[in-house]
């Protein structure tokens, strides 16, 4: 499996503290079955001011630190980015990153509040080039209210990633619905770990493909840990990779519901 959302990096943001915590969660994730991981520290303008040559450079330090210890991990760098006005040139420039170098951009918005124009940022983005990824949307506690935009974003062509222990009930049984509605909706992309640390979040995975195994089906399960994912990180066009479940009714039912400039970034998504 492939773990496209952790916080793996030590010392860095509010994830792992050290290299020793690093390992151990190292150690986890190959138990659970995970062989790939992406290092995705917060970018947060003014809270954690990451940039893209220090994220990549600590990465070849961890990966270094894990070979040493014998643990069978690869780590790729990427960013868990904060929504921002200037976020299009920022990836541009190198100084915002996105998953191994690819189109596709992990998305943090704010927890407690719908930020505003959000739309007009995620357009700003495609029409750049770049598949944003939003992370975590079922433990937002403003999804009950606004859970229509998250559907219209998804129909924009947006990837949905939710937590693997949103699932299994970890974050509480609000997440949980969530995920579960989302899932059963048909909209969710990738599931990824959003671990930082080894006790309180670790990145445990292997509970939460069993019950998406249940929920989904074992096919969809492998695209949603596996197949989408590895192509994340091998920059492979949209229209190559396994849709999810609701794309097909999306493409036939709401593309005359989207206005113009949303139909050509949606063609453009797709490879039409």
């Amino acid at each position: 499996m492939i773990d496209l959302h952790c916080h793996l990096l030590p010392g860095i943001d509010d994830g792992a503290k050290d290299v020793s915590q690093s390992l151990e969660m190292a150690r986890i994730a190959v138990a659970e079955g995970v062989t790939v991981i992406a290092c995705t520290p917060h970018m947060t303008p003014g809270v954690y001011d990451n940039t893209g040559p220090d994220v990549r450079a600590r990465v070849q330090t961890l990966q270094a630190q894990i070979d040493d210890a014998g643990i069978s991990l690869q780590v790729v760098a990427g960013a868990d980015v904060h929504v921002a006005p200037d976020l299009v040139s920022r990836l541009r420039s190198g100084l915002a990153l996105s998953l191994n170098g690819s189109r596709y951009v992990l998305l943090e918005t704010p927890h407690h509040v719908a930020p505003p124009r959000l739309e007009t940022l995620i357009f700003d983005l495609m029409s750049a080039g770049y598949i944003p990824v939003f992370t975590h949307p079922e433990r937002l506690t403003w999804i009950d209210r606004h859970y229509d935009l998250i559907k219209r974003l998804f129909q924009s062509g947006v990837w949905m990633q939710i937590t693997a222990s949103s699932i299994t009930g970890r974050f509480g049984e609000r997440p949980r619905y969530w995920a579960e509605r989302m899932l059963d909706e048909g909209i969710v992309h990738v599931v990824a770990t959003d671990a930082h640390d080894p006790v309180r979040r670790p990145p445990l995975f292997g509970e939460a493909y069993d019950a998406l195994t249940r929920r989904i089906g074992e096919a969809e399960a492998n695209n949603m840990v596996v197949y989408r994912p590895y192509g994340v990180l091998n920059d492979d066009p949209v229209s190559t990779l396994p849709p999810p479940l609701a794309s097909a009714s999306v493409a036939g039912s709401v593309d005359h519901q989207l206005p113009p400039f949303w139909r050509s970034v949606v063609n453009l998504w797709r490879g039409v």
